[in-house]
């Protein structure tokens, strides 16, 4: 069985993907986000993802790095231009230390759970996916997982695991949040 590192964003993210994939791949999640802001949301994801690995016995990998400062500079560089460019930035920047880290363990495949949210730029995800998978030589595991995405919202909430409101950071909050409770 081929051994796949999943980048996981989030435990709801996380559970109907992680079903699925699992009966045709060995999975161990992967933990690197420092794109989620304030660092409290960073943590209570972070001990999500935790709490359902331990739970289900399943492999976690954690990069806890959080170059708060030199993210959110890029970022904001980016996002004065456009939105698509700091998803770009983003997703790039979580996809390449993937495969980088699958590489070096010695897995066979990597992926992630941002291909499940139908919030997520989905074609720029898996377009990245693929380009990373060409620069650092390890194969990207592409599926549509937006068809789990439902099965996951309920797992989450049958499991009463935290559901965050918006994607991670601050921008995202921004963009999910503003005027709606002015």
């Amino acid at each position: 069985m081929k051994r796949l590192l999943l980048h996981a964003c989030c435990a709801p993210c996380l559970m109907a993907p992680y079903k699925h994939l699992s009966r045709i791949f060995e999975v161990s999640v992967f933990w690197y986000n420092p794109n989620i802001h304030p660092y409290r949301e960073f943590l209570r994801r972070l001990r999500s993802v935790r709490d359902f690995c331990s739970k289900y016995d399943i492999s976690l990998v954690e990069d806890l790095s959080y170059p708060i400062e030199d993210w959110l500079l890029k970022a904001s560089l980016l996002s004065k231009k456009s939105n698509v460019l700091r998803c770009r930035f983003c997703y790039g920047d979580r996809l390449y230390k993937t495969a980088l880290v699958a590489k070096e363990l010695g897995f066979d495949l990597f992926s992630t759970t941002l291909l499940l949210a139908p919030y997520q730029k989905h074609e720029l995800v898996k377009e990245i996916g693929f380009k990373v998978s060409d620069k650092v030589g390890i194969d990207f595991y592409y599926e549509d997982m937006r068809k789990w995405f439902k099965e996951s919202e309920d797992m989450a909430k049958m499991e009463g695991v935290y559901r965050q409101g918006y994607c991670g950071c601050v921008f995202s909050e921004v963009d999910r949040y503003w005027r709606e409770n002015l």
